[in-house]
């Protein structure tokens, strides 16, 4: 009777590496990991008089994971100073395509000097030989 180890072993090393393929009968749709959120806990109102809220309508302790983002971030919406108002007026609206033509070769920009040039083209390093220097 002739080996038959090798036959089921090349048939079963291919049926393994054929689960790692990405085509075929084995490509299938994933969850998308980043688009799960949590649920908030339940909790018991102090107030059991409370009116049941309608059928559908959102809890209003919770919401969409990126508004919730950015209320953690920046405190959520707050009322703008003055000083901020004005500088808003006085700036006036931007034109619609401004952030296409920001990175265009052709856009004319404003020289800052020898010193900004040097700092924007130093080479990155650690650190290590840097040194401070006070003019006297």
């Amino acid at each position: 009777m002739p080996s038959l180890k090798t036959p089921i072993l090349l048939i079963a090393t291919s049926a393994m590496l054929a689960g790692c393929g990405g085509s075929g009968i084995f490509n299938r749709e994933r969850p998308d990991e980043f688009a799960v959120q949590r649920q908030a806990p339940l909790v018991v109102p102090p107030d059991f008089n409370l009116v049941p809220p309608a059928p559908g309508a959102p809890r209003p302790s919770e919401g969409t994971a990126a508004g919730q983002a950015l209320d953690a971030l920046f405190g959520g919406p707050s009322p703008r100073s003055p000083v901020e108002t004005s500088a808003l007026d006085r700036a006036g609206t931007a034109a619609p395509g401004i952030r296409s033509s920001v990175g265009d070769p052709d856009t004319n920009t404003v020289a800052k000097g020898n010193v900004t040039r040097d700092i924007v083209a130093a080479p990155e390093g650690d650190g290590a030989s840097a040194q401070a220097v006070i003019p006297s």
